[in-house]
């Protein structure tokens, strides 16, 4: 019989972790085996689904010694992501992160820890099969325009901007592209910023208001004609199809995937 892959939840109770608790307690194969928060107030954590009790700690390192974890899921901010990485490969630990805000210097020093302990890593900005194929659609139509915008659209808590999704679906595009976008000249700003940010080339507008959960239009326009391709997020659910395959996925994998595509096999 085979082993169920053993998952620790760093940020089980945020918004993101409870649907992670709640998708990995119901796959076949998967079994969460610990959860983290920074303020604990009882052994367990309070999950009716679970049929089982979950060790609840504030003390990631100390969890992942007691509970022979295979993968720890992370869906909270840069800042905690890289620390639990740094604590949980080098205790050879598999990571699912899923956090936006990740520099180079993160994601490179991922890389290293990985490569060095031996262990796996999937790190992507965002874990929607739908998002994974905007941004393939967009690397491919970026080879055929010259000129490209983004409009990202995000809850009001969002704290970052553009999203980490933005940023990634605009330098797949450049890399397709092979040269800067042409980013049109303007002589006048009445209002300072209102062309957004750039990559590339690209403008990035950021929408954050109370009635978006998660979307994102790419805006290509040539001689003539527009061409647009938008994904919405209508809720958290979305993401655990591409949760679920990283945690199966990374326990047989070396160093850093980055980006859902690369499992999809896009």
């Amino acid at each position: 019989m085979i082993e169920p892959i053993r998952v620790v939840i760093n940020g089980a109770l945020g918004r993101m972790g409870q649907e992670i608790t709640k998708a990995v307690v119901c796959e076949p194969g998967l079994r969460v085996v610990g959860a983290v928060e920074n303020e604990v107030t009882q052994q367990y954590l309070p999950f009716a689904e679970a049929s089982e009790l979950i060790p609840f700690s504030s003390d990631l390192a100390a969890l992942l010694r007691s509970c022979d974890a295979d993968v720890v899921v992370d869906f909270t901010n840069a800042e905690v992501s890289i620390a639990a990485a740094r604590i949980a490969v080098k205790q050879k630990v598999n990571m699912v992160i899923g956090t936006t805000g990740l520099s180079e210097e993160d994601l490179a020093e991922i890389e290293q820890l990985c490569q060095t302990y031996k262990v796996g890593a999937v790190v992507a900005p965002n874990f929607s099969l739908g998002a994974a194929l905007m941004i393939h659609l967009s690397r491919f139509a970026a080879k055929f325009f010259n000129h490209a915008e983004i409009i990202e659209m995000h809850h009001d808590k969002k704290a970052d901007a553009p999203s980490g999704t933005a940023i990634a679906t605009a330098r797949a595009m450049s890399q397709t592209h092979g040269k800067p976008f042409i980013h049109p000249e303007f002589t006048r700003e009445v209002l300072s910023n209102t062309r957004g940010g750039q990559i590339d080339g690209i403008a990035i507008h950021s929408l954050r208001l109370p009635g978006f959960m998660a979307g994102q239009e790419v805006v290509f326009s040539g001689a003539g004609e527009t061409l647009s391709l938008r994904h919405n997020i209508i809720s958290r659910e979305c993401f655990m199809p591409g949760v679920i395959l990283a945690i199966k996925e990374v326990t047989n994998r070396k160093g850093l995937t980055y980006g859902l595509d690369t499992l999809l096999k896009l």
